[in-house]
This record gives C-alpha cells, sequence and structure tokens, in this order.
C-alpha cells in the first residue's frame, strides 16, 4: 500500500538525518485533546498523516471523514498534500445546539431578580 511505502520512506529519511516533513494529527477527544507529531516522506497525503499517527488504532469506532478533517481549519480530502509544519484537525460534531444554548442564556438572562 502507498501508505506504508510513505511511513516506511519518512522512517528511513528521519533515521538518515536527511529532513522529512513534520506533521501533528490531533482531534477534540470528549475530555482531552489526542494530539500525534509524525514524520513523513515528501509527496505525504492528509491519508497517509492520519494513517501514520495511529488514530483509527486509538478510536476504531470513529470515522475521521464523516465529520471531516482539515488543515488549520481548511476541509481537505485524504488526496490532498500535506506540508512541513501542517496541523491536521479531525472534526467532531457539537456536543449541543448553539441556538439552543442562545436561548436558554437569554431566557436566564430575562428571568427578574428579587
Amino acid at each position: 500500500m502507498a501508505t506504508e511505502r510513505l511511513v516506511a520512506e519518512a522512517q528511513r529519511v528521519e533515521g538518515a538525518g536527511a529532513k522529512g516533513l513534520r506533521v501533528i494529527v490531533c482531534y477534540p477527544a470528549a475530555r482531552d485533546i489526542w494530539q500525534r507529531e509524525v514524520m513523513l516522506a515528501a509527496g505525504a497525503t492528509v491519508g497517509d498523516a492520519l494513517a501514520a499517527s495511529g488514530f483509527t488504532q486509538a478510536f476504531p469506532a470513529i470515522d475521521p471523514w464523516e465529520e471531516g478533517v482539515g488543515v488549520f481549519a481548511k476541509r481537505v480530502t485524504s488526496q490532498d498534500g500535506v506540508t512541513d509544519g501542517d496541523r491536521v484537525e479531525i472534526y467532531r460534531g457539537l456536543s449541543f445546539d448553539p441556538m439552543v444554548s442562545r436561548r436558554r442564556r437569554a431566557a436566564h438572562r430575562a428571568k427578574p431578580t428579587r
């Protein structure tokens, strides 16, 4: 598989002292931020970065592409390339509806005080 080849190439490049691509992959888990830094070979894609990070092993029940993946808040596909210093962000759904929350705050402020 191409991903395994790129990861192996990145490890070889890193071991040889040459410069590879340093990419951070992060995911806002329920109580913590999951973050991994990976070294990839030139020409690596977002899909390669996700595979090298071990995200699917850490969160086997989550499909990262369901809610979307981005680089610095810009949505990307698995075939988009990464550059040195990129932060690959795995998005998740909102835990509450922002409009409902705003209405609750407005109703709370409108209550008369004694």
